[in-house]
């Protein structure tokens, strides 16, 4: 009996990791598969189709939930899945139409700074100085990477975008942790997405492409809502209401590294100086305002 007990925390401990990583590496190829995908089908359009997707995949983890749902759990829904899905995804395609993906994916790295920024602004959680030292270094890397350019162009637009995104991500994950104690998170997860894709799907209707969409396009369209918001989100809801949101969103830490990554591995897109600047600073910041202050000395 000891061993067993031994053997669950040790599983325990490697699982966050995992979980992490893991999320990391696919909501990094998001970047991706909206690079290839948005030109083609537009910002509404293609987040029509991811949400869709993902909705689907998550709507049994829903299901199960059903008769415990009341109004205000839709209302919930709705409101969420506009600040944490339906508004960041159409900020995002928006701006995968304009700069590499591996612009795009650094400026999401700024979802932590901004989660920790609404704790303390919304909740009352506290900052410290440390951590607002890290912020500054953060929004130092934010300007970096808005100043940059790419192929005589700027990222300027983009990159704001990317980060207007963020904010709205900061938001929807303390505002999820906190209005959904009653729920597992695979069905916040499901109702979330739901809500979001049937807000979308007017725009898409409206904006939907009058040429073909050719088969690369698809085929990232699918993974984007399969893969990128079906499985991501169930991970990282998961993370969410096991590690609370602060934590959860140290997953943007990998999101950068791996958006980079497979924009030059697929995509040929260079690491430009600005960018690479941009992402350290960043990062760095980050890391800075998640570490803890050393306990006082009795």
């Amino acid at each position: 009996m000891r061993s067993a007990t031994v053997a669950a925390p040790v599983a325990n401990a490697w699982l966050t990791p995992a979980e992490l990583l893991l999320l990391g590496a696919v909501w990094g190829s998001s970047f991706l598969f909206m690079r290839i995908a948005a030109k083609d089908f537009g910002a509404f359009a293609l987040v029509e189709v991811r949400l869709a997707l993902g909705a689907l995949i998550l709507l049994p983890f829903l299901f199960r939930v059903k008769d415990r749902l009341t109004r205000s759990h839709w209302l919930r829904f709705l409101g969420i899945g506009i600040i944490n899905s339906a508004a960041p995804f159409a900020l995002f395609a928006w701006a995968a139409q304009r700069a590499p993906a591996g612009v795009v994916a650094i400026s999401n790295a700024t979802v932590v700074m901004f989660t920790s920024i609404v704790a303390f602004l919304v909740f009352g959680e506290k900052i410290s100085k440390r951590s607002a030292l890290g912020l500054l270094l953060g929004f130092v890397g934010v300007a970096v990477l808005a100043s940059g350019k790419t192929s005589g162009g700027s990222v300027l637009p983009a990159a704001m975008a990317g980060v207007c995104a963020s904010i709205l991500y900061a938001f929807g994950g303390n505002f999820s942790k906190r209005y959904f104690p009653d729920l597992p998170p695979s069905a916040v997860a499901a109702g979330t997405v739901l809500c979001a894709s049937l807000v979308v799907a007017p725009l898409a209707i409206a904006t939907w492409p009058s040429t073909p969409i050719p088969a690369l396009s698809w085929l990232s369209a699918v993974m984007l809502g399969a893969l990128c918001t079906g499985l991501a989100y169930f991970l990282y809801y998961r993370l969410l209401y096991r590690i609370g949101a602060p934590r959860a969103s140290t997953v943007t830490y990998l999101v950068p590294l791996f958006g980079v990554i497979w924009a030059w591995v697929f995509l040929n897109e260079p690491l430009t100086i600005s960018m690479a600047s941009a992402g350290a600073l960043i990062l760095g910041g980050v890391a800075l305002s998640q570490q803890r202050a050393p306990a006082p000395k009795p």
